[in-house]
């Protein structure tokens, strides 16, 4: 049974309106997708934090309004960079049986052969967008390096078929590499290098490819 959360639909979208929301403990929200037309909501500051605490970024939550329950997941949200806190939230009501697209996080796990050999690990990619049934979609991917060697690269093509959801990136994508010791000593020191190490790349957590 998917957790439930209390939507109130909300008629004032000027900012005085949004601001007394927050100023009551409430986030502005839209919810739209899967029969369902978009609609401008509010809820509960702190029921949503408990629920993605309890559900997951990518967890499925029943939404209640009006009466009515509807599947949805969070797919974007907009913070306040100084506050730290979420000032807005969009919902997409999802058909259970349907796949949709998500941002999931990769969490690298173990400790790589090439790092004891002295070499330095590298994450290229922190999240993969997949496709998968709602319910089927992880709150995060856990790939081995365990016996990542130094000079070796894990692609996607290396965790393809992992929690049983589709890929949408190319097979040879780098997810992690071991630089050589040699390399590393050269990007501390300053000295010029033929090419440069992947650069790490954050992303948006989580997103779907349904629109309203």
């Amino acid at each position: 049974m998917n957790a439930l959360l209390r939507a109130t639909e909300r008629k004032g979208s000027r900012k005085s309106d949004l601001s007394n929301l927050r100023k009551q403990g409430n986030i502005p929200a839209v919810v739209y997708g899967s029969h369902l037309d978009s609609k401008s909501v509010f809820i509960d500051e702190s029921d949503l934090k408990k629920m993605i605490r309890d559900v997951g970024r990518n967890g499925v939550i029943s939404l209640e309004l009006n009466g009515d329950q509807h599947n949805v997941v969070v797919t974007d949200y907009q913070s306040d960079p100084l506050k730290r806190e979420i000032i807005h939230v969009d919902f997409l009501a999802v058909d259970m049986s349907k796949e949709i697209t998500a941002d999931v996080r990769i969490v690298l796990i173990g400790e790589a052969l090439g790092v004891k050999d002295g070499g330095v690990l590298q994450q290229s990619l922190h999240e993969v967008s997949i496709s998968a049934k709602p319910a089927e979609i992880p709150s995060d991917i856990e790939v081995d390096v365990t016996n990542l060697q130094v000079g070796e690269v894990l692609t996607i093509s290396d965790i393809k078929g992992a929690n049983g959801v589709h890929f949408n990136h190319e097979e040879d994508e780098v997810i992690a590499s071991i630089l050589p010791p040699k390399q590393e000593e050269e990007i501390n020191s300053g000295e010029k290098q033929e090419s440069d190490p992947p650069k790490n790349e954050e992303g948006r957590e989580t997103k779907a490819s349904e629109e309203s």
